[in-house]
């Protein structure tokens, strides 16, 4: 998926907000992330398995509740405009050089605020090879 450069400034905001949850300079308290999702707010884990708000909040609480050290890469960032303020921000992110996977969130600004409302993961890389799955282009 490519970027029209009109959105080449949205492209750099919200690049600098992901991986979703895992920036500590936009804060690691439960308020913090309440405020970085909207009240319908959802999740598809790579596993496929679905997650509601609550449960990525009792989540993170307990992730950032002890110290939390990660080493994700984050490349080949793309955005698409679906609506007035609401945009599709896709990117690949490769977990501890080990698990690659396609990251996708929807993003709303029409508040004026950046909150996300959905987030999914699709694994591309074999758990068991750890070879590249066959992933069409975007």
């Amino acid at each position: 998926m490519t970027t029209d450069p009109a959105l080449t400034g949205v492209l750099e905001e919200l690049s600098a907000r992901e991986p979703l949850f895992h920036h500590p300079e936009f804060g690691v308290a439960r308020a913090d992330f309440e405020s970085m999702i909207t009240d319908d707010f959802w999740e598809v884990g790579a596993s496929g398995q679905c997650y509601s708000r609550a449960f990525v909040l009792d989540v993170l609480d307990e992730r950032y509740s002890k110290d939390y050290e990660e080493d994700w890469q984050a490349d080949d960032f793309a955005v698409r405009l679906l609506g007035p303020g609401v945009y599709l921000l896709t990117y690949r992110l490769l977990q501890g050089k080990k698990r690659l996977t396609r990251r996708m969130t929807i993003w709303d600004n029409s508040t004026g605020l950046w909150k996300a409302r959905y987030h999914q993961g699709t694994i591309i890389q074999d758990p068991k090879t750890g070879s590249q799955l066959d992933e069409p282009a975007c």
